[in-house]
């Protein structure tokens, strides 16, 4: 009888709390929404397994000693995977639009504005009731309206470890969800008129332009901010290797073998984080609003700061391309093409959009090495 009894309580059924089920199913939802609507696939399986595997009793697949707690230790805690990711990211890049047209900073400047916000948003709900946010904690949570996840998962992992599944869950999340976030935003801020202006075509660009390009940007950031110099400096790496054209083989592994691996790891360590006792929290509701205001405040600034240009400039700007200044790359340049294709069938955006889409992943990666020099 007694053996009976032990071995019905190392059973699963016998040990599952309610807060597991829960996040099962929030685990379960997660691979809907990446199988069945094809968001973020790629991320939200591994990270929608991950909290599967989390959330087994008895398994203690994320204690100490367990597998998700050695991925999480060797690819999160030390932010190896992150940066690989952003070595992977930067070699799939193509910075010909942004160097044609240098203005395009700015948009991609304008878009983290979002980030700053948030920071005091998320230190202002301190005054409600159940929340307790550090600083530190703020700037994690804020820098959600990058809309980079590796750079988020990296801020995280830095400063507020504790949240790093509710901060990863919500920046993937509204990556996703860009199509379906943006185009209200921007209808609402632009008239027709604006959404119909027609932008010249681009000049070509050297291969010396962009060759020289990331070691410029490299070098930068060395000088003026050194913080940042781990996401920036792996981007170059793979951007380099991509535009010199002397390690195809590099340059190929970057793009798909090595960052397809690691999105495997990196989202299995994502999902450890979300283990009940963590992620079922008021904490986790206020990092879904909060990361839902930045991503929009983000979009918002964009499309402002490209309005101003158009005023100013002699040549004429789209302010719809200001949205793409959002480092969701290359979904939001597409939402922007989509957007302007609708007020104009011959007004084609894509490549216009690309400048401030790769100037905001630079943008997220600048906007988190400030906060690690301010607060880390």
């Amino acid at each position: 009888m007694e053996a009976v009894v032990n071995l019905w309580q190392a059973t699963g059924i016998a040990n599952f709390s309610a807060g597991q089920l829960i996040m099962i199913a929030v685990g379960c939802l997660l691979l809907y929404l990446a199988i069945a609507r094809n968001f973020e696939p790629l991320l939200l399986v591994p990270i929608g397994f991950g909290a599967l595997l989390t959330n087994i009793p008895v398994a203690g697949m994320a204690d100490p000693n367990g597998i998700l707690y050695y991925v999480y230790h060797v690819g999160i805690d030390t932010g190896v995977f992150p940066l690989l990711i952003f070595m992977g990211v930067g070699a799939l890049t193509d910075f010909s639009a942004l160097i044609a047209n240098p203005r395009m900073l700015l948009l991609g400047a304008a878009a983290q504005f979002g980030i700053f916000a948030t920071l005091f948003g998320a230190i202002a709900l301190n005054y409600v009731p159940g929340f307790e946010f550090t600083m530190k904690d703020a700037s994690a949570i804020a820098i959600i309206g990058g809309a980079d996840g590796p750079t988020a998962i990296f801020l995280a992992s830095k400063l507020a470890p504790d949240l790093l599944g509710a901060i990863a869950v919500a920046a993937y999340s509204y990556m996703a969800l860009v199509p379906i976030i943006q185009p209200p935003i921007m209808r609402a801020l632009t008239s027709e008129q604006e959404r119909k202006i027609e932008m010249p075509q681009l000049r070509v660009v050297s291969k010396k332009e962009k060759i020289i390009f990331p070691l410029m940007v490299l070098a930068l950031t060395a000088m003026f901010l050194p913080a940042a110099a781990p996401l920036v400096g792996m981007f170059c790496l793979g951007n380099l290797m991509r535009e010199s054209g002397v390690v195809d083989r590099l340059s190929g592994t970057a793009q798909n073998e090595l960052i397809n691996i690691t999105t495997i790891f990196l989202g299995l360590a994502v999902g450890s984080k979300l283990a009940a006792d963590k992620f079922l929290t008021v904490e986790t509701l206020g990092i879904l609003a909060l990361g839902a205001l930045a991503f929009s405040i983000g979009t918002a600034s964009g499309v402002f700061m490209a309005k101003a240009l158009n005023r100013f400039s002699k040549t004429p700007i789209n302010p719809l391309v200001g949205a793409a200044g959002v480092s969701a790359v290359p979904m939001a340049a597409r939402v922007v093409n989509k957007v302007g294709l609708e007020n104009n069938p011959h007004n084609f955006l894509l490549m216009h959009a690309m400048g401030p889409n790769v100037a905001g992943v630079l943008g997220s990666a600048v906007a988190a090495g400030i906060l690690l020099a301010l607060v880390g």
